[in-house]
């Protein structure tokens, strides 16, 4: 004679099943992503930890808490790769595909025009400035500070937005890669997030008083202009801290912070990592 089971062991069975679907369906969730996929944008993600990302093939470093971050260049169409291995997992794939977006067209007049068009007896400190730019963001550190909710580094109206084609004295020039809030010299500007000071120079031939703060994975903030530069080179920063203030200083016809954030060499908006106001 066969045994059957009892209707409490049915019922256990059931609950098993059911426990064991919904534990096997959250383990195998996709990683949870923050902001918008579009062509300047910064993306923050969330895995388990002991995960994998890769972004098109390429490993993206995660944080102890499964955190990763990357951005969008300016100019992408093609979608975007984004794979992942969670623990004890087969590899997946999402496809992300940039939005595209109208950048504006600004035209600002009245600039001196060796700012303009330089001239040669100026070209090596250019160089030499551009030179310790890209040097101060190769590193890519396991900083933390990309995970935290951005504040503005200062208030004021908005009077330049990223990506927007540069009409400089009637001549057509790069986009700009920053925000520019205008106030009067003399503001303090804190930083947005924690970090760490990997570039201050006091006076730039083109961005005049320069701040660099790496934020960790690759994301980096450079505040432009600065009257005045309030913190040292390797100093760690909080957020909220100030660190200089606003001036006129370098190609600016006015007081204002022209606030940039790249990730890796990817010139990525600002607007992306703050509140809208």
């Amino acid at each position: 004679m066969v045994n059957k089971p009892s209707p409490n062991l049915k019922v256990c069975l059931v609950v098993w099943l059911l426990l064991g679907a919904s534990f096997s369906h959250t383990y195998a969730t996709a990683p949870k992503l923050s902001g918008e996929i579009v062509q300047g944008g910064i993306i923050r993600g969330q895995v388990p930890t002991h995960s994998r990302v890769w972004l098109n093939n390429e490993p993206l470093p995660i944080t102890e808490e499964g955190h990763f971050i990357f951005g969008v260049a300016k100019e992408a169409t093609e979608a975007l790769q984004l794979s992942y291995q969670l623990p004890e997992q087969d590899r997946q794939v999402m496809i992300l595909k940039p939005k595209s977006r109208a950048f504006q067209v600004q035209r600002i007049d009245g600039l001196p025009r060796e700012q303009v068009t330089p001239p040669p007896d100026v070209l090596a400190r250019i160089q030499a400035d551009a030179q310790l730019a890209r040097e101060a963001r190769k590193p890519i550190s396991d900083l933390t500070g990309f995970t935290d909710a951005f504040i503005w580094p200062v208030d004021g109206p908005i009077t330049g937005v990223y990506g927007s084609q540069r009409i400089l004295n009637g001549e057509p020039r790069a986009p700009h890669w920053g925000i520019d809030v205008a106030a009067p010299t003399g503001t303090p500007v804190v930083a947005p997030a924690s970090g760490r000071v990997v570039l201050a120079h006091p006076d730039m031939y083109f961005s005049g008083g320069t701040l660099f703060i790496d934020h960790g994975h690759g994301l980096l903030s450079a505040f432009l202009h600065l009257e005045s530069i309030d913190v040292d080179l390797g100093e760690s920063v909080k957020q909220g801290q100030m660190i200089g203030t606003v001036g006129a200083t370098g190609r600016a016809t006015g007081p204002h912070l022209d606030w940039r954030v790249s990730w890796r060499e990817i010139r990525v908006d600002a607007q992306q990592l703050v509140p809208s106001r």
